[in-house]
């Protein structure tokens, strides 16, 4: 509707000083990462805030901050060890990116973050908008951000056409929010704009009433808030099979389970799974290559586990084994022996984590 606009250094004034007016007085300001503010502990609680909830984030990210208090810390941990305090948030090539940069920074920037915005966005998994919230947050930069709670607020009050993914839609917003951005106050404004979006601008039901832009936000004036931003077209999720294959033998009076580390890109990268089949009938192939021979097998229930862009429905297979010729059990860097009475403290997949549970429960 209103994609070609033009907003005077009077009314981005006015629009910013609401914002940050309405910060302060109802803004969120004690959060973990909002407390002694550097910009390492903005960019942690930038990582884990993207696509996970606050509520969620916060044992998370107090926990990761406790084992990781420096960059140099970070960037010298194992990434076992990284991914292990990461499991359960999901998207875990966020925390291997955090881990990558990390060694950047050590090397490139002797452990200090750097300062300079191209500096922020050539860092592994930092784009725009973060590079923009870390820099602004922490060092009061005069830095734009574009994340989807400011991208709600935007399309809203000046009813942009489009969805989020949408280049056009995107470009329209990212001019808009360098428009509006003010130089001073930057901080605050930024907070208060992502607030806003999370709490106020909410996708469904937002409280206008509450909110400190409602008498210029074209949307509210037209009660068309629900068709601001529009809807990604749906694409029909494809549906997926595999079966995943639990060896287990009984040592010492300790029942170890045999895991797999999956390569370092790819649907649960870097992180500890169970050996996966298409079909059963390889099954003893796959025994024989590990140095193992099935004794007897029963299946757990079956589950369906969901990424964005696909289903996976898991049939848990529990193979009791002995070892071939009572040969040294193999481990390496790739598969290991998780001693299901005295816990690893490694990096776990969902579907991993989800069938120990089960083994608990079937013991």
């Amino acid at each position: 509707m209103n994609q070609s606009i033009t907003i005077t250094k009077d009314s981005a004034l006015q629009f910013s000083q609401q914002v940050v007016s309405w910060y302060h007085k109802q803004g969120r300001k004690h959060l973990p990462w909002q407390q002694n503010k550097t910009p390492y502990r903005v960019w942690i609680s930038e990582i884990m805030l993207q696509q996970t909830q606050v509520a969620t984030v916060i044992p998370y990210y107090q926990r990761f901050m406790e084992s990781f208090p420096t960059i140099t810390a970070l960037a010298n941990a194992d990434e076992d060890e990284v991914l292990h305090h990461w499991t359960g948030l999901g998207y875990y090539a966020r925390a291997r990116n955090l881990h990558k940069a990390a060694k950047t920074i050590k090397d490139n920037f002797n452990g200090n973050f750097p300062e300079d915005i191209n500096d922020v966005i050539a860092l592994s998994g930092i784009g725009r908008s973060t590079a923009g919230a870390i820099l602004s947050l922490a060092l009061n930069q005069p830095q734009p951000i574009l994340d989807g709670n400011v991208k709600r607020v935007l399309a809203r009050c000046y009813t942009i056409e489009g969805y989020n993914g949408l280049s056009k839609f995107d470009k329209t917003l990212w001019q808009l929010t360098e428009t509006l951005t003010p130089n001073k106050d930057t901080a605050f404004y930024n907070q208060a704009m992502m607030d806003l979006g999370a709490t106020v601008c909410t996708r469904s039901k937002p409280s206008c009433s509450k909110c400190p832009l409602q008498y210029s936000c074209l949307a509210n004036a037209a009660s068309l808030q629900d068709k601001y931003p529009q809807k990604k077209p749906k694409k029909k999720i494809p549906e997926k099979h595999t079966i995943m294959v639990i060896p287990k033998i009984l040592q010492n009076n300790n029942e170890l389970v045999l895991m797999e580390k999956r390569p370092p890109t790819g649907i649960w990268g870097g992180l500890w799974c169970f050996y996966e089949l298409d079909d059963v009938n390889k099954l003893d192939n796959l025994l024989t290559k590990v140095g193992l021979k099935a004794r007897t097998q029963h299946q757990l229930p079956e589950f369906r586990h969901t990424f964005s862009h696909f289903h996976l429905d898991i049939t848990p297979l529990v193979i009791d084994c002995e070892l071939i010729n009572n040969q040294e059990i193999n481990e390496n860097n790739q598969q290991q022996w998780y001693n299901l009475q005295h816990k690893n403290n490694v990096g776990l997949a969902a579907s991993t984590k989800k069938l120990l549970t089960l083994l608990d429960t079937t013991l």
